[in-house]
């Protein structure tokens, strides 16, 4: 699967998801201990801070950080926008259950083709989403295209360790427990061997941050958790 690209790598992505998103968010929690709630709230208050607006939430999958957002009360609406029909059919039905449903609204669309004019958000998110975009350079600037100026983007995501311990002993986990974690709960081995692979394809904190930066942002905001594995970068559109 490291090796796909382009439209094969967004088929294989958007089809992985279809097929793992009734399990999502189980996987999550115990791939993470319950800490994607805690980091998730660390970045929707980076994110709505000083911000006034409508939201995007892009890769909003079954919509737990749309949801962190729309707690705050300067945020009204969250667009959530994901390729997966069976992620956002997840996300509704939490909507609706959380009485959320008048102010999340789901779209179906692409990352790298964003479906909405420039300067239309406040704020735009990406939630664990970053890595799995086929063309990040493309993707990151039309989330920036459509982010208003002084607005603000925020990524979360999972990177590479930098320190030489925590990246061995992070991917060493990840490689080994999370496939069959994957197997055990969602019967799809596959889909789980995948998630390990795309960490160890991506990149460290400064990098991701250094392409944020040549997408257009400024003031960056740099937090990392989890032994440096998740990070939260959240910037100004210039």
């Amino acid at each position: 699967m490291g090796q796909l690209k382009g439209n094969d790598r967004s088929a294989f992505v958007a089809s992985m998801f279809g097929r793992i998103s009734r399990r999502y968010d189980l996987l999550n929690t115990l791939m993470t201990v319950g800490m994607h709630y805690i980091w998730r709230r660390n970045a929707a208050k980076l994110a709505v801070t000083h911000v006034s607006g409508d939201i995007l939430d892009v890769a909003s999958g079954t919509g737990d950080f749309a949801f962190d957002l729309l707690k705050h009360s300067n945020v009204e609406i969250v667009i959530g926008l994901d390729f997966s029909p069976e992620m956002l059919n997840v996300a509704i039905s939490k909507s609706v259950k959380l009485g959320l449903d008048g102010r999340f609204i789901p779209v179906i669309g692409d990352a790298h083709l964003l479906p909405f004019s420039e300067e239309r958000f406040a704020s735009v998110t990406v939630g664990f989403g970053v890595r799995n975009f086929s063309d990040l350079p493309k993707a990151l600037a039309d989330i920036v295209r459509v982010t208003r100026r002084g607005g603000k983007v925020t990524v979360l995501e999972i990177v590479k360790p930098q320190g030489r311990l925590a990246s061995v002993l992070f991917l060493r986990y990840f490689r080994w427990m999370t496939p069959k974690l994957g197997r055990f709960f969602a019967g799809d081995y596959e889909a789980y061997k995948y998630l390990p692979e795309s960490v160890q394809n991506f990149m460290s904190v400064t990098q991701l941050s250094e392409i944020l930066e040549g997408a257009g942002l400024r003031n960056l905001v740099v937090e990392t958790k989890g032994m440096g594995s998740i990070a939260i970068i959240s910037g100004e559109r210039s």
